[in-house]
């Protein structure tokens, strides 16, 4: 398994953040591959969250593999990680070597269709420490990737999250800008994240 550098990685020009783009850190052919393994060997789970005092079932599968039994909780869910297997353990490896950081976690999020999304939030969970790295990989269908900031109402920013590709966010992103990943009415296929994260 290589990570195949067909671009040169784009730093996005905004205030208060630091990211970096990879849109081709594998190429199709192993990305092809990988998603296949993840979709059919993960043991993916659907937890309910509560949403303005009301119980719905979360808009996406997810699942967590990580070190030492280390537990993460976000949004009333407290997930318990499964031990590593050797795929994430090889593309944690890849993501390591170009952000120079041990991850110790990786929330896995299978979008089944375009009625799967994420609401707005940044990864600033206490267990993550101050100025949390998470590095995204997405494999499968592309879906729109929004950024917004805390405190200009006016600055946007979307990416258009490629099959292969690997989304870096550190510094202090996660203080002053919310992401996520909204429904889509348009027929789109399958989609498989993984952000891998440092849990203290």
């Amino acid at each position: 398994m290589n990570p195949l550098f067909q671009s040169e990685p784009i730093v996005l020009n905004l205030p208060d953040a630091e990211i970096i783009y990879y849109p081709h850190f594998f190429d199709r052919n192993e990305a092809d591959a990988i998603f296949v393994e993840l979709k059919n060997d993960i043991p993916w789970q659907q937890d309910d969250i509560c949403v303005y005092g009301k119980i719905h079932p979360q808009p996406r599968l997810t699942a967590l593999f990580g070190n030492e039994g280390k537990p993460y909780s976000y949004s009333n869910i407290k997930m318990q990680p499964h031990p590593w297997n050797s795929l994430l353990l090889k593309l944690k490896s890849h993501v390591e070597s170009v952000s120079d950081t041990n991850f110790t976690t990786v929330l896995l999020n299978q979008y089944r269709d375009g009625k799967d999304s994420n609401g707005w939030h940044a990864d600033n969970e206490k267990e993550l420490g101050i100025n949390p790295i998470i590095a995204s990989v997405s494999f499968g269908a592309e879906r729109v990737f929004q950024l917004k900031h805390h405190s200009i109402p006016d600055l946007k920013q979307n990416i258009l999250l490629e099959h292969g590709s690997l989304l870096l966010m550190k510094g202090t992103t996660q203080h002053f800008w919310k992401h996520q990943i909204p429904k889509t009415s348009k027929p789109i296929g399958e989609r498989i994240n993984l952000t891998f994260r440092v849990i203290q």
